[in-house]
C-alpha cells in the first residue's frame, strides 16, 4: 500500500460540508466514492479538516492509501476522476508521500477568507454575505488584532462540538477593501474550531458597523461562552485558500474564481 495526498477545490454550495455524515450529500463521500469506483478498492480518505455546511474550498488537502496506484498513472487518474465528478470538484494534484503522512495532524497552518458585500451584487450574491451596511475598516482591523494576542477561543465554538481543546494561534487576521462594495476578511491559524471563522466575522460586523466598541471583543474571549459572541454569518462566503505543511511542498495549481493577487 502506498499514501498519497489529494489535493482538491469545491464549491460548497450543495454540500453538507467535508466531513461524512448519515444521509448527508459530504464532499468527503463523494470524492473516496469516486476513488473506490475507478480504483476497484476499498479507501478511507482522511481529509485536512471539517467545512461547514456551504463552505468553499480553493485548497483542500485530503489522504488515502492505494494499492493499485503506480506513479505512471497517477495523471491518468487525476483525469479519470475529474471525468467522474460533477461539475463542484475538481481534483488537482495526487502526490505520492510517505507513510506516516497525515493531511491533518501534519498541518501547521490554515488560511480562510470571507467576503461581505455591502452592495446589491448578483454575481456575488452565491459567494459572499450581503451585509448593506456602512463599516468602519479601520475599527474592524483594530478589534482583529485582538485576536493576534489570545489563544482561547471557546466563545466562538460551536456549542457541543467535541473539542478536545479551544486553544489556537491565530497569525493573521485582517480586513481589506477591495473594491467599492466588496470587503475581505483574511485569517490565518495553526486550527480552527468549528464554527470560529464565522462567529468571529459576525462579532466584528457588528464593531464595523458601530453597534459595539473595539473592547466588546476582548470581552467576549474572556467569557469562554459561545452564547456571548454575535451571529455566525452564512456559510457561503467562506473559502478556504490555504493549507501549509512543515515538510512537505505541495505543487501550485490553479484557483478557481478566487486568486491571492485578487485579494492582496
Amino acid at each position: 500500500m502506498s499514501r498519497f495526498f489529494i489535493i482538491l477545490s469545491f464549491k460548497g454550495t450543495n454540500f453538507h460540508g467535508w466531513q461524512s455524515q448519515p444521509g448527508k450529500t459530504t464532499v468527503q463521500d463523494t470524492v473516496k466514492n469516486a476513488l473506490q469506483q475507478i480504483l476497484q478498492e476499498e479507501i478511507l480518505l482522511i481529509g485536512a479538516g471539517r467545512t461547514d455546511s456551504g463552505v468553499h474550498a480553493m485548497n483542500f488537502v485530503a489522504h488515502f492509501d492505494s494499492g493499485k496506484i503506480i506513479s505512471k498513472e497517477i495523471p491518468d487518474v487525476v483525469y479519470r476522476l475529474n471525468r467522474f465528478l460533477s461539475y463542484d470538484i475538481i481534483i488537482h494534484h495526487l502526490i505520492p508521500c510517505e507513510d506516516a503522512s497525515h493531511s491533518r495532524f501534519d498541518a501547521i497552518s490554515r488560511t480562510y477568507h470571507y467576503l461581505v458585500s455591502t452592495g446589491k451584487n448578483p454575481f456575488l450574491y452565491d459567494y459572499s454575505l450581503y451585509y448593506p451596511q456602512k463599516l468602519d475598516i479601520s475599527v474592524m482591523n483594530e478589534a482583529s488584532k485582538i485576536l493576534l494576542v489570545n489563544n482561547d477561543f471557546a466563545s466562538f465554538s460551536k456549542l457541543h462540538g467535541n473539542n478536545k481543546t479551544t486553544i489556537c494561534e491565530v497569525r493573521e487576521a485582517e480586513w481589506r477593501q477591495v473594491s467599492s462594495d466588496l470587503l475581505v476578511f483574511r485569517i490565518t491559524a495553526d486550527r480552527f474550531l468549528r464554527n470560529m471563522v464565522r462567529a468571529i466575522v459576525g462579532t466584528i460586523l457588528g464593531i464595523g458597523s458601530l453597534r459595539d466598541r473595539i473592547p466588546y471583543l476582548q470581552e467576549i474571549i474572556d467569557k469562554k461562552d459561545r452564547s456571548a459572541s454575535g451571529t455566525s454569518v452564512d456559510g457561503k462566503g467562506l473559502f478556504l485558500t490555504d493549507i501549509r505543511y512543515k515538510n512537505i511542498s505541495l505543487p501550485e495549481h490553479r484557483n478557481y474564481f478566487i486568486n491571492e493577487s485578487f485579494f492582496f
